[in-house]
């Protein structure tokens, strides 16, 4: 029979509830788990979005995380190399500006086109509209998680714990679908690796060993010392 409890069934207008809750008939709250949808590419996430639109759930309420590097629009930051700390420079007003992308998010995540009534939407879609409006589909994605019945993310932002914190991802009671999870050991591996050059290393032996030669907290620097020089 059909459904009753999501937004898809007969018609029924989707739940307005951004805490996700509804009532049972004893009058406690009963949560309605979201659906994490991880994938191994943002590629294969415009793809499974494609066939979100041929289902009987096409209309359910959604939203696509993904990295700057797929949504930053700012003219200057999108060309950068290190988008991530520009980003933060910017919402912080280090340098006495700001981002009006940023302070334009609720255009595009209030946008018509973006609430439950219309057809799944992909990465593009977002940035496409978020050009038009002047308005971040970076954190306009993140916001929209909060009424979100689906999510769709890379593996990592579920695995890694650093990004999971970032993006405020709550996985406790949610349910959490790995698509081609055969690739969840590397990603994995990634996610707890960390690459550095040799540059990297000798410029840090050279701190660490002003650090030491001037006595300052030499039981913690000592052996990152060691650390560096058998590296090296």
């Amino acid at each position: 029979g059909p459904c009753t409890e999501c937004s898809c069934s007969s018609g029924k207008e989707p739940d307005k509830d951004p805490s996700h809750t509804k009532k049972k008939e004893n009058g406690d709250q009963l949560c309605v788990p979201k659906i994490f949808f991880g994938t191994r590419t943002h590629k294969q996430i415009t793809q499974i979005s494609r066939e979100l639109k041929r289902t009987a759930y096409s209309c359910v309420p959604m939203t696509i995380l993904s990295s700057r590097d797929y949504t930053c629009i700012h003219p200057v930051v999108s060309n950068s190399s290190n988008r991530n700390e520009m980003c933060v420079e910017l919402l912080e007003g280090k340098h006495g500006k700001s981002c009006s992308y940023y302070h334009s998010v609720h255009k595009l995540s209030e946008h018509h086109t973006l609430q439950p009534v219309y057809q799944a939407w992909d990465i593009e879609d977002l940035v496409s509209l978020g050009r038009k409006l002047r308005a971040c589909p970076y954190f306009a994605a993140r916001e929209l998680m909060v009424g979100a019945d689906i999510v769709f993310c890379p593996y990592n932002y579920l695995l890694d714990p650093q990004i999971r914190d970032s993006m405020d991802i709550k996985l406790k009671d949610q349910v959490v679908i790995l698509d081609e999870a055969h690739n969840i050991e590397d990603c994995a591996r990634e996610s707890v690796s960390y690459g550095v050059t040799e540059s990297q290393l000798r410029a840090a032996r050279e701190e660490l060993d002003v650090m030491v030669n001037n006595n300052i907290r030499q039981k913690h620097h000592e052996p990152l010392q060691a650390v560096c020089c058998s590296l090296i």
